[in-house]
Formats: structure tokens, C-alpha cells, sequence
């Protein structure tokens, strides 16, 4: 289903809704962006337990924290805006702290997309021309939003005509008791990885693969995000908390994550194709923010689960190639499946 959700530069922007027994999916072609995601709790209640805005006014601040966007062309940082390929320099737009974060000043998050939709699928196009936010390229991309019984599917895809780099990603802010309903530190989290990047006092990775064995970073079994948040960590202190990059164990489409809500029931559980994912807690929400329903969204206020290669790999050669070229197509997909208990 489709509706008017308002204009921006001059475009239409709609919202699309997408629905199942299960769930109901509403996705806005203005930065592909995931606007409510409602499911029940072990109760049989429904509510939305993604954070975000009430209408597009909200997603048109150049200030608001990527709430449910798609993040291209670059997810997370490349330090300095600066990478190197082919003998050739490039600069990018630096909007943060001198680095380039998802994107530049305007990355795909602040474009509207082009949309097709059926009955259980929404499919977003969006060509950035070469020398958008100073990347190389023309990159054709496609984002899927598809639903099926209690699955969010994301399936991106993205093809070049000259050798550029490539790092998509999904930014929704997850709480389990509903947004608006307090900090997420009780909810207990699971990441199916043995290794983190660590980063430096700018929030770049230094390049190590340090192991979580013996750190608040492990999460190989299920804690509680706030059990070890505050603990004494140079590591937390430079994040303000979680805010880091894990090396997922396996390959192809499995498991990498689980969130559970003791309070509500829910689960959300993550599957991946990709490497890494950054895991995030809303450590830099303070309030001035002011979601749907009026809420103020306070510091943890919601997580992220943003599945991606790792954070400045341009520039870290020990890291998984992010290097597209003309002829081949980057492909991921990222699933979050609901339920409870």
C-alpha cells in the first residue's frame, strides 16, 4: 500500500506498507528508509519498536541520527576522506571530525529513491552519478524491503562503470519494548563473533583484529548491554559506549545476532551475508532529539544492528575488500526475523 508522505527538492516522497499476519513494515523511498516496523509482544500486543519521526519533516533535518535509512555509498567512516585506488587520490566530502561518514554530507540517506512495489516487496533504485560526495563512478543501486510471515528481508545490490568502493547498509535504532519506552540496557544480546575493531581516538580502526575473549565485548553468549557498558575500558570510553565494528564468524547467509527483550518478550533475530556489523547504542542521543509520539529519545534509547564491511577499509588492506569494479555486482542481504517468547 502506498501514501503521500510529503515532498522533498521538489520530488513526491511516498510511504509503502508492508504486511503480514505477523508484522507491518512502512518504508519511505526518501533514503530508502525503514519509518515503523510493528510486531507483538509474548502478550499478543502489537506496538512500533523502531525509532524515528511521526512525519518527513523530522527525516529532512540534515541533523537527524539516520534513523531506519539506507547508508551509501559508504556505511561508516573512511578516515581523513581520503582513500587511495588505481594511483589515484581521491577526496571525499568530510562531515565528521575530518572523516567521511556514511556517505558525505549528502549520502543516501538524503536522496529520494526511486520505487516499485507488489503486494509483499518494495524495490528502491537510485543511480549515483560519478564524483557524487567525490567517489568514483556511476553506481547503479538497488535496496529490496520484503516481508514473509515474521522476516524483514533487505536484499541490496549494486552494479559500476569505473572501480569504486562499495559499503551499504541499513541504520534502524531498535528497542523491543517499543520506541519511546525507555533505554534498551536490559535487553540482552548475542553476537556471533570472536573478534572487534578496535578504534582510536577518532573512531578509526587501528587495523588490529583484537579478540573479545576476556572483554566487554564479548558476546558470544547472551548479556545484558548494560551489564558491562560502564565497565572500565579504553576501548568503551573512546565509543561512549558500544559503537564498534565485530568480525562475524561463518560465511554466507546465517546467524550472526539476537536481541531479547525480558520485559516484552520480543526477539529480533539477525542474519547476514556480510563480514561485519556494527553494533551501536545510541550513545550519542541526548534528548534534543524528538521522535514520534512527541518522545524525547535520551541516550540508549534504542540499538543498531548494522550489518556492513568493516569501517575503513579503503585504507586498512588487511580488512575484506570493498573494492567494486565494472562487470561485477555487490550483493548482501540482511534479515531481521521477529518473535517471541
Amino acid at each position: 500500500m502506498r501514501r503521500t508522505f510529503g515532498s522533498a527538492r521538489g520530488a513526491g516522497v511516498s510511504l509503502y506498507t508492508l504486511q503480514t499476519e505477523y508484522m507491518e513494515a512502512a518504508i519511505t523511498d526518501y533514503g530508502a528508509t525503514l519509518v515503523s516496523l510493528r510486531t507483538p509482544d509474548r502478550d499478543g500486543s502489537a506496538a512500533d519498536i523502531v525509532l524515528g519521526f511521526d512525519s518527513l519533516a523530522g527525516y529532512l533535518d540534515a541533523n537527524k541520527p539516520y534513523f531506519g535509512a539506507t547508508i551509501g555509498r559508504y556505511a561508516n567512516c573512511i578516515a581523513n576522506g581520503l582513500f587511495r585506488q588505481n594511483g589515484v587520490e581521491y577526496t571525499l566530502a568530510r562531515n565528521d571530525n575530518g572523516n567521511s561518514l556514511h556517505g558525505g554530507i549528502r549520502g543516501f540517506d538524503k536522496v529520494v529513491w526511486d520505487a516499485r512495489e507488489s503486494a509483499d516487496r518494495v524495490e528502491f533504485t537510485y543511480a549515483s552519478s560519478h564524483g557524487e560526495e567525490g567517489f568514483p563512478g556511476t553506481l547503479s543501486v538497488q535496496v529490496a524491503y520484503s516481508v514473509r510471515g515474521n522476516e524483514l528481508r533487505l536484499d541490496y545490490s549494486a552494479v559500476t562503470d569505473r572501480d569504486t568502493v562499495v559499503n551499504l547498509t541499513n541504520h534502524t535504532y531498535f528497542n523491543l519494548d517499543g520506541q519511546g519506552e525507555g533505554d534498551i540496557l536490559n535487553h540482552e544480546v548475542l553476537i556471533r563473533a570472536s573478534h572487534f575493531t578496535p578504534i582510536d581516538g577518532r573512531q578509526i580502526p587501528t587495523g588490529e583484529l583484537a579478540p573479545v575473549d576476556g572483554t566487554p565485548f564479548d558476546f558470544r553468549s547472551p548479556h545484558r548491554i548494560g551489564a558491562r557498558i560502564r565497565e572500565s575500558s579504553e576501548q568503551l570510553r573512546l565509543g561512549n559506549g558500544y559503537d564498534h565494528n565485530y568480525v562475524l564468524d561463518g560465511q554466507g547467509l546465517r546467524l550472526v545476532a539476537r536481541a531479547r527483550s525480558a520485559e516484552s518478550g520480543r526477539i529480533l533475530d539477525l542474519l547476514s551475508t556480510e563480514p561485519g556489523l556494527q553494533f551501536y547504542t545510541a550513545n550519542y542521543l541526548d534528548g534534543s532529539v524528538t521522535g514520534k509520539g512527541g518522545i524525547a529519545y535520551a541516550k540508549h534509547s534504542g540499538f543498531c544492528f548494522e550489518t556492513q564491511h568493516f569501517p575503513d577499509s579503503p585504507n586498512q588492506p588487511a580488512f575484506p575488500s570493498t573494492v567494486l569494479k565494472p562487470g561485477e555486482r555487490f550483493c548482501s542481504t540482511t534479515v531481521f526475523k521477529l518473535s517471541s517468547d
